[in-house]
């Protein structure tokens, strides 16, 4: 078994998918598809199941990713100890839920790539429901979500920075010149709404139960984009966060409702494994991910 091969099998792991894997480690496709089967059969088990470029992983292939990660975070610390002071290296895997692959992350991500251009930096987008479920599988080293302010059994965390929510409508709508709203406004419009389990629609929904409204009509999306542009439309009434809004508000494509949306207090987080040795490739970017609180 040799450290190349649990480093493409990490990477596969992570990207699943074998050209993506390639690009990352600097290999041929081939050479991916070679270094898997030799693993493979030197372990005598499967590892992946291949559905074209795609693999999922199979239960004996979980199992192992964790001594995987185990065995490559220990040859890094091990570099890392030996190693002068100089450029950082290693490989460091991120994860966060679209609004904030849109609107928080891409500078910082930037920024650490120009200041350590030799650490690997693994970007995996992932819907709010899975997120914690890979950081606890050792998936990803560092999550970042959008959540109500609380403690994560087994993780440690910071709060980043305070997320201001309103609500949406396209200027000529109904609702879009009403100085005030009460429950009632609502009956008999659409929603346009995030996936089942994102934290702020759960919110919502609950708000609006609260309020005496006892079923609403809703159109679900995976992608704030499409929430803004079929709202924009006419399509329905939005809830989104205020950094994926802002340009829209201020050109007057959409109008915020005066609805209270202060009842939780909701902040962009993040979260690493409390048993996790953090590298200093991992150290720093959390350092810098911290300054994303100055951003606007």
């Amino acid at each position: 078994m040799e450290l190349r091969q649990l480093k493409t099998f990490y990477t596969l792991a992570s990207t699943l998918n074998f050209t993506r894997t390639a690009e990352v480690q600097n290999y041929v496709p081939s050479t991916v598809t070679m270094q898997m089967k030799a693993l493979e059969e030197e372990l005598g088990v499967k590892l992946v199941d291949r559905l074209g470029k795609s693999v999922t992983l199979t239960d004996t292939g979980k199992r192992f990713l964790r001594y995987a990660d185990n065995i490559l975070c220990m040859v890094e610390e091990a570099q890392h100890a030996l190693k002068q002071p100089g450029e950082l290296t290693g490989t460091l895997v991120i994860s966060a839920d679209e609004t904030l692959c849109t609107y928080r992350l891409p500078a910082v991500l930037q920024r650490f790539r120009q200041l350590h251009p030799g650490v690997r930096l693994i970007f995996l987008p992932l819907v709010s429901p899975s997120l914690r479920q890979s950081l606890r599988d050792g998936d990803v080293d560092v999550i970042f979500m959008l959540d109500e302010v609380k403690g994560e059994s087994g993780f440690c965390g910071e709060k980043i920075r305070e997320e201001r929510f309103c609500l949406l409508a396209a200027p000529d709508h109904p609702l879009a010149s009403r100085p005030a709203l009460a429950i009632r406004d609502f009956h008999g419009e659409t929603f346009l709404l995030t996936e089942q389990g994102c934290s702020y629609r759960i919110f919502f929904e609950r708000s609006l139960s609260q309020k005496g409204m006892a079923g609403i009509t809703e159109l679900e999306f995976h992608s704030a984009e499409a929430i803004k542009q079929c709202a924009k439309l006419g399509m329905g009434i939005a809830i989104l966060p205020e950094m994926a809004v802002r340009e829209e508000l201020q050109r007057g494509e959409l109008v915020s409702l005066p609805w209270d949306l202060t009842a939780a207090s909701f902040a962009t987080q993040m979260f690493w494994h409390e048993e996790k040795w953090l590298s200093p490739a991992i150290e720093a970017f959390l350092e810098l991910a911290r300054n994303m609180e100055s951003s606007p």
